[in-house]
């Protein structure tokens, strides 16, 4: 058996106060047998032998404690600026109401309930390992190294699954980041389980992970389609999988020759990030794009239709990206993505999304745009110009397997063209404000609202490019108005 030892911070501390009795468990095991980088803000503990009250006392004199609910059995520690999740063994029990959430189930904390019988309560036999901390021997009684080192998901209690069924999106989650192969038997006890009582928050919670966390995010999910998770969470992402394209168009196919939207999709997620991460996008601008990426042909079903161009019947989708954003809205909105550390995550994702094709058209007529375009686009995604263009090369390279490592020939074109007109997110706010007008003698109301549009109107159109000369325009248009 591979050893491993525990080198987060404060174990000695714990050892010192419960000796053999403290265990680390779950991923942090895990991702130790896989040479991955751990934390110490990403250790579950469980301590045995030793009552809830008796444990509190003991922190409480060094950190702040916290009882999240007496009978989880769960104590939030915080010690110098790092939170413990310390637990008492456990045991699950179904609430007998015929619903199966994440809450549905009650918990019984019990100090005397044996290791093994907390280790059982686990989603799959790689996370039920324990490593005592004292001495850092490794406990695994159901085989969990074997699965780490196969890098395979495997069940270990399939009555598991419908107690709780956010774990079908837990395989899903960790088929990606970890990039493990799920086992078939978590397909057939998945396809009978209803996923409807999950809270929003939590399906937020997985679904994001799969795309900040993964290596590949097609890999979370591709396995959120096949556990039936796609269908029954985002119904209208699973009829992409339903919805075919014009090959000639659209050579990408599944593993079955289907040309579909959901295949073209997911290799999209997969170049964006890539993309994304060669031009340094972090935080939730990051998060936005992969999201657009997402989301960016959801109106592709809602608008198919035949049409006869160019000598043959072709597959359009005309305002695929218009419907695409009015659908986007109400996922978004239901799942509860909003803003998200200040960052307005969702206006951004459907600007993205709306505008997602004019990138790509400023390229093809470069001979003859203008500044005028520029500046309207630049507008319309509310300065962020660069996301646009990474989405934009993504969905072309949405059409092959292959890794991008950077921007395409027209991505390049259309930075280095916005830079040299000068147009970016500062250079199009407006020039001429409310305060400006009423220095004329412009009451506010709603005849300065429209002085004010016009104005910036004509700024777009790139009729002036200074305040000074804004001004004088601003003049014309009040002395038009009075006369």
């Amino acid at each position: 058996m591979k050893e491993i030892k525990a080198d987060f911070g404060h174990k000695d501390f714990f050892v010192a106060h419960f000796g053999k009795n403290i265990y680390a468990v779950g991923g942090y095991i895990r991702d130790k047998l896989l040479e991955r980088q751990t934390s110490s803000k990403m250790v579950d503990l469980i301590i045995t032998r030793h009552p809830a009250e008796k444990i509190i006392s003991t922190l409480k004199k060094f950190g702040k404690v916290n009882l999240v609910g007496k009978s989880f059995g769960v104590i939030k520690f915080i010690m110098d600026d790092t939170v413990y999740d310390i637990a008492l063994p456990r045991k699950d029990f179904p609430k007998p109401t015929g619903k199966r959430g994440h809450k549905d189930f009650f918990i019984e904390a019990d100090p005397e309930i044996p290791l093994k019988e907390d280790l059982k309560r686990r989603d799959f036999r790689c996370n039920s390992m324990a490593l005592r901390l004292a001495d850092d021997q490794l406990i695994d009684h159901f085989n969990g190294v074997k699965d780490v080192e196969e890098k395979i998901l495997r069940p270990l209690n399939p009555q598991s699954f419908p107690d709780d069924p956010l774990r079908v999106m837990r395989a899903a989650r960790f088929a990606s980041t970890l990039s493990f192969k799920v086992n078939p038997r978590i397909y057939e006890i998945s396809k009978n389980i209803d996923l409807t009582g999950l809270s929003v928050e939590r399906i937020t919670e997985e679904l994001l992970k799969i795309l900040l966390d993964s290596p590949a995010p097609s890999v979370g999910l591709e396995e959120m389609f096949r556990l039936d998770a796609l269908r029954q969470l985002f119904p209208d992402l699973y009829r992409l999988s339903l919805s075919i394209q014009d090959s000639s168009f659209h050579p990408e196919k599944d593993a079955y020759g289907h040309h579909t939207v959901w295949k073209h999709t997911v290799i999209t997620v997969d170049q964006v990030k890539r993309l994304a991460e060669a031009q340094n996008i972090e935080g939730q601008r990051k998060l936005a794009l992969l999201l657009s990426a997402l989301f960016h042909d959801i109106g592709k079903p809602k608008t198919a239709q035949w049409e006869y161009k160019k000598g043959r019947m072709v597959i359009t989708n005309n305002r695929h990206d218009i419907e695409g954003e009015k659908i986007t809205k109400k996922i978004l909105t239901h799942y509860k993505l909003h803003s998200r550390d200040g960052y307005d995550l969702q206006s951004t994702v459907l600007r993205l999304i709306r505008c997602h094709h004019r990138a790509s058209e400023l390229w093809h007529h470069r001979d003859v745009v203008t500044k005028k375009a520029f500046n309207r686009l630049a507008a319309d995604v509310n300065g962020e110009i660069e996301l646009l263009i990474i989405l934009d090369a993504a969905d072309r390279a949405g059409r092959d397997e292959k890794p991008v490592k950077g921007l395409d020939e027209a991505g390049n074109w259309l930075l280095n063209k916005f830079k040299e007109l000068n147009v970016s997110g500062e250079t199009i706010q407006p020039l001429i404000m409310g305060r400006d007008l009423k220095k004329m003698g412009v009451e506010p109301g709603p005849s300065m609202g429209k002085i004010l549009k016009k104005l910036y109107q004509l700024q777009l159109d790139d009729e002036f490019r200074t305040k000074e000369q804004g001004l004088e325009i601003a003049k014309k248009i009040i002395k038009e108005q009075s006369s």
